[in-house]
């Protein structure tokens, strides 16, 4: 069975509404290309053990970049992302 870590990073997607979020929450002023970057980027270097389902969804925390992404493990749409 493939990790959550792979699922997430082949099938992440976005809807119109998260970019916002993300900007606002993250406080951040990047376009959606930027931040898709972004997020892919700290998926990726973040360690397989901090990819942890609970119930529908799938967390990831990078303390590192001080950050944790909400990601639904049906559709592997980023729901938030929140500062740590």
């Amino acid at each position: 069975m493939e990790s959550y870590k792979g699922l997430v990073l082949r099938n992440l997607c976005y809807t119109d509404l998260v970019y916002e979020r993300i900007n606002k929450k993250m406080n951040w002023t990047l376009s959606k290309d930027e931040i898709e970057k972004n997020i892919f980027g700290i998926l990726k270097e973040t360690d397989e053990s901090q990819f942890q389902k609970t119930g529908k969804n799938i967390y990831v925390t990078n303390n590192e970049q001080n950050i944790r992404i909400t990601i639904n493990s049906n559709t592997y749409r980023v729901i938030t992302v929140d500062p740590r």
